[in-house]
């Protein structure tokens, strides 16, 4: 049996259904075999960070992008440098994800899109048991910044796996948990450009365009994704 498997959660959006526009809720998971050694890869991404003064802590991708706290200072060449950085950290490591885009008009009911989330992650948990279960261990992380998934996750992972842990986690504790954060973000922006919606200056200055976001990010993440491996 190999040994342990962790699983990192992060979302984009919200589960709530007021706002009326064309939005969507993403959930990522991404899957770390823990007997892949990334140190090595976490330790160039650290000095990689620090040689461009990027604040201490957790590299939040929206909050880059929209220049907001603690990135106020740093202009867009400077901002889409630390994302290139985390990005090819994601890309570098021996890792597999997983994301499930909702599409919030299609619901007029919170929970049905809740029962929809439950039915999406629970069928790919149970097409791919055998993977899961050859692990001595799988072990769930989750900052429970939305009450609704985090009781969606533990139902599933009770009811698909039955033995497994949880460790509620402060996204600065972990890169994996940050990449999560940036896949939602890239995810995100494939949708956008796939429905032709304009896309703010902000996300401009970081991506430029549909061609460069495709050729520099998208295609090169996508070999990560875990029907892929």
């Amino acid at each position: 049996m190999k040994q342990n498997i962790s699983i990192f959660v992060d979302e984009s959006g919200d589960l709530g259904l007021k706002d009326k526009g064309k939005t969507y809720y993403i959930i990522t998971l991404v899957f770390h075999e823990q007997e892949n050694d990334i140190s090595n890869e976490l330790n160039k991404l650290d000095k990689a960070l620090a040689e461009l003064k990027c604040p201490q802590g957790a590299v939040h991708t929206e909050t880059l992008i929209r220049r907001e706290a603690p990135y106020e200072a740093f202009t867009p060449n400077e901002r889409r440098a630390i994302f290139t950085k985390l990005f090819f950290f994601a890309k570098n490591c021996n890792i597999s994800y997983k994301t499930f885009v909702f599409e919030k008009r299609q619901f007029n009911d919170e929970m049905k899109l809740e029962a929809r989330i439950a039915r999406d992650i629970s069928q790919f948990i149970r097409e791919n048991l055998t993977y899961f279960q050859s692990f001595s261990n799988v072990i769930l992380y989750y900052d429970n910044g939305q009450k609704q998934l985090s009781r969606i996750l533990n139902t599933i992972l009770a009811t698909e796996i039955v033995e497994y842990d949880v460790r509620k986690v402060k996204p600065s504790d972990y890169r994996l948990f940050q990449v999560a954060d940036l896949i939602c973000t890239i995810e995100l922006m494939n949708k956008k450009f796939e429905e032709g919606e304009n896309i703010s200056k902000s996300e401009q200055y970081i991506f430029h365009n549909k061609r460069d976001f495709r050729k520099d990010f998208s295609k090169k993440i996508i070999v990560k994704r875990f029907d892929s491996i």
